[in-house]
């Protein structure tokens, strides 16, 4: 994480080192791996905060275990073999994470909002600044920011654990099927038989085209105009000019909230009653390797634009395929509690995104 990576013979000093119980060593192996081996766990959990649970255990069993590291691996595959691990063991204390859709059938726009579902249930949005562009390795078969993808990781979520570990090891990583089988401790028939069922669940859960592939046919200047103008409409509160935007099966979710709203008439419907309760002002941003959109909620009180929602767009032939709205479940409350101060979003500070705006 920028870092100069160590050359092999100073790694091999600071391995030493470190098996000596030397921390500052220990430091410089790892803090320029971190951010790989952090969007690696949260690919396998589906969850930020998850990941960095995982990528702190992972590092302090790694820490343990230096001075039982023998060389026969390298440095990077021991490590994401830990951090493999460490995720495996948190899959297995808690049910898998999901999107709104995935939850339940989407919303009749004329009921009441539900209430928002706050235990380990939900997709998070994932900064995706950290992530360089293209494939981890030359062996895989995604590219990085493409294996953060909201529909990706979601299909992830769908497979069992080992399955999703050896998917992602494989054309994630690009580890070796003898390495991957090593990291999961099973043999390579067993691993590729496991590769293949992981495949076929991806196919049939994953999106026919990567966020990439559609990001790149549109352009940088059709991204930017594309974002402008639902920044413009959400601003102004004009519902047409927002439906006119999406695909004509677009869905609209807003995790930790269950419920969805799914086409034209579901989102119309939705928009027309509760979309612009609140007034919005609006900064560019990116999410998992995605258009995104801060989404800035003026406080009547004091007049301020509080950050409260983040927008994850999902991108289809130019037009918007599905808004995932991400926020806390305070900021939900909150905003729909006219009379009350808002409450700014602790999501905002991991996509580099300012508090709040001035009034104007």
């Amino acid at each position: 994480m920028g870092a100069t990576r160590t050359n092999p013979s100073q790694e091999l000093a600071l391995i030493e080192a470190a098996r000596g119980g030397d921390q500052e060593a220990y430091r410089r192996l790892v803090e320029d791996r971190q951010g790989e081996l952090h969007a690696h766990c949260y690919r396998m959990l589906g969850s930020v905060h998850d990941a960095d649970d995982a990528l702190q255990d992972a590092l302090l069993r790694a820490w343990r275990g230096l001075p039982r590291f023998d060389g026969r691996s390298s440095l990077r595959t021991w490590l994401y073999r830990i951090a493999t691990n460490t995720s495996l063991d948190v899959i297995a204390r808690r049910p898998s994470r999901v999107l709104p859709a995935g939850h339940g059938p989407p919303s009749d726009p004329r009921e009441p909002l539900a209430e928002p579902v706050t235990e380990s249930t939900w997709i998070e949005a994932y900064p995706d600044s950290a992530l360089a562009e293209g494939p981890v390795t030359p062996e895989s078969l995604y590219e990085q920011r493409e294996s953060v993808e909201l529909a990706f990781v979601a299909a992830l979520q769908h497979l069992p654990a080992n399955q999703r570990a050896a998917l992602v090891l494989r054309e994630v990583l690009g580890f070796s099927a003898q390495e991957a089988a090593e990291t999961l401790e099973t043999s390579v028939p067993a691993l590729n038989s496991a590769l293949q069922r992981a495949r076929r669940t991806i196919e049939e859960q994953g999106p026919e085209q990567s966020q990439q592939a559609a990001l790149r046919a549109l352009g940088d200047d059709g991204a930017r105009r594309l974002v402008a103008a639902y920044s413009d409409a959400m601003e102004r509160g004009d519902v047409d000019a927002v439906v006119g935007m999406l695909t004509e099966d677009a869905t609209w979710s807003m995790p930790p909230l269950p419920c969805w709203f799914a086409g034209h008439d579901g989102i119309t419907g939705f928009l027309t009653r509760y979309g612009f309760s609140v007034r919005w002002r609006h900064l560019p941003a990116h999410a998992n390797g995605q258009l995104a959109v801060g989404c800035y909620a003026r406080d009547p009180l004091s007049g301020r634009h509080v950050a409260s929602v983040l927008d994850v767009l999902s991108v289809e032939g130019g037009r918007i395929a599905a808004i995932t709205a991400f926020a806390t479940p305070e900021v939900f409350r909150r905003l729909a509690r006219p009379g009350g101060p808002y409450v700014v979003s602790e999501l905002f500070a991991r996509f580099g995104l300012p508090p709040e705006l001035p009034a104007r």
